[in-house]
């Protein structure tokens, strides 16, 4: 990024990073379009390949507090770089793989690594680092919008070349699409003001990483978002592996499957930008109950609806909306508890929790499904977790906003 106005390099910084997430996302949100290719053309079952999926989700939460760690020392626009070569290489060796165990490599390991690289913690840590504290909420919620327009754009395109094509060209497709994130994460670089440097090694020399991470573990805000979090991990792993299945089995076509998850990434970009923009002027622990609530009615009206093409579009979009519309509050709290020296960590950390619920979300939507014919039980989970997790908002420590700006 070169020098020029304020105002440019802030469009000019959020618009490069949401294009990173809709790259990163949009390879990650369309796994469970082949899990039936799949399974049919190797004969791994599908409570293996979702537990490559589910050691995936645990992957991708596990290694972005790490790749932050990393950033922090050796630069963020290095670490995206490798994430998108990580990501890339697994994407392109996993036509090769016709065990469970080469699956979890793959798909589990390598893909998933690469892509916590280019993911939230490291974009919304870098940004909220460079932006004034009223642009830093709606900037998480561009940010994170272009993450669901990924879903939205490479569902049907993943979907259309697996129909033309077959699986494996999709996957050499995804591998493709995960390289063209290097040079947007190289025009990310920038030389920091001798202000900012000086900023920073004052905050370096007054709290350490340690310490930050000892005073953010004994805080129950903080630990009360961790317990969010994963609900919102358990349900959108569960969605993203599951739902296309789930559709199919209903009688409905893969076309409609995939069109479905396209949907919750559109509506997500409304989501996200709505959540992004209300957390400058309400307090974003009230958001984040009233998204987990509103995801709980949701789930319920899809479990006793008719399932029809339009039923389901109806869902999507609804379900959308509130999809990852929890990752600008929650990164905004994270901002407002412990401000952003250490934000990509600790936000990152919170992305564990996510992900250990994304693994639990992936993995028991397959064991449930194969154990019972259906996956009723695990939307009754979720429609519980949904509230608990809307109730443990309410008690987290945070002032009301000072500042209310309009989303321009």
């Amino acid at each position: 990024m070169h020098d020029t106005s304020p105002r440019i390099q802030a469009v000019t910084l959020i618009a490069l990073a949401g294009a990173i997430l809709l790259i990163t996302m949009g390879v990650r949100q369309t796994t469970g379009l082949f899990l039936l290719p799949i399974t049919a053309a190797t004969g791994v079952s599908i409570v293996a390949f979702s537990f490559a999926l589910a050691i995936g989700q645990f992957m991708y939460g596990a290694a972005q507090p790490l790749f932050a760690a990393l950033a922090d020392r050796y630069g963020a626009v290095e670490m995206m770089i490798v994430g998108a070569l990580l990501l890339a290489l697994g994407s392109a060796l996993t036509p090769l793989m016709s065990s469970s165990g080469g699956l979890v490599v793959t798909l589990g390991l390598m893909s998933a690594a690469g892509a916590a690289a280019g993911s939230f913690s490291i974009l919304i840590g870098l940004t909220a680092q460079r932006l004034p504290p009223e642009k830093r909420s709606f900037a998480a919620g561009v940010i994170n919008a272009g993450g669901s327009l990924g879903q939205f754009v490479f569902a049907p395109a993943v979907q259309g070349i697996i129909g033309a094509a077959g699986w494996v060209s999709a996957m050499f497709a995804t591998a493709g699409a995960a390289l063209l994130t290097i040079p947007l994460a190289l025009a990310l670089r920038t030389k920091k003001s001798a202000a900012t440097a000086a900023a920073a090694l004052v905050s370096a020399t007054t709290v350490t990483l340690g310490q930050q991470l000892r005073t953010a573990m004994k805080d129950p805000s903080y630990l009360f978002l961790h317990a969010g979090f994963f609900t919102c991990g358990f349900h959108v792993a569960f969605l993203v592996t599951h739902l296309p299945s789930d559709i199919q089995m209903c009688g409905l076509t893969p076309a409609v499957a995939a069109n479905s998850l396209a949907l919750i990434g559109l509506f997500n970009v409304a989501g996200s930008l709505t959540a992004g923009w209300l957390g400058n002027v309400y307090r974003m622990k009230h958001l984040l109950a009233w998204i987990y609530g509103l995801r709980a009615v949701f789930v319920a009206i899809y479990i006793v609806m008719p399932k029809t093409a339009l039923n389901v579009y109806i869902f999507a979009a609804a379900l959308g909306f509130t999809w990852l519309a929890t990752v600008p509050p929650t990164s905004g709290l994270v901002g407002k508890l412990f401000g952003t020296r250490y934000l990509a960590t600790l936000f990152g950390l919170t992305l564990v929790s996510h992900q250990v619920g994304g693994f639990l979300g992936a993995w028991l939507g397959g064991v449930a499904v194969t154990q019972t014919g259906s996956y009723a039980w695990m939307w009754y989970t979720d429609i519980a977790l949904a509230l608990i997790a809307a109730a443990l908002n309410l008690p987290i420590r945070e002032s009301a906003p000072r500042v209310q700006v309009a989303p321009a």
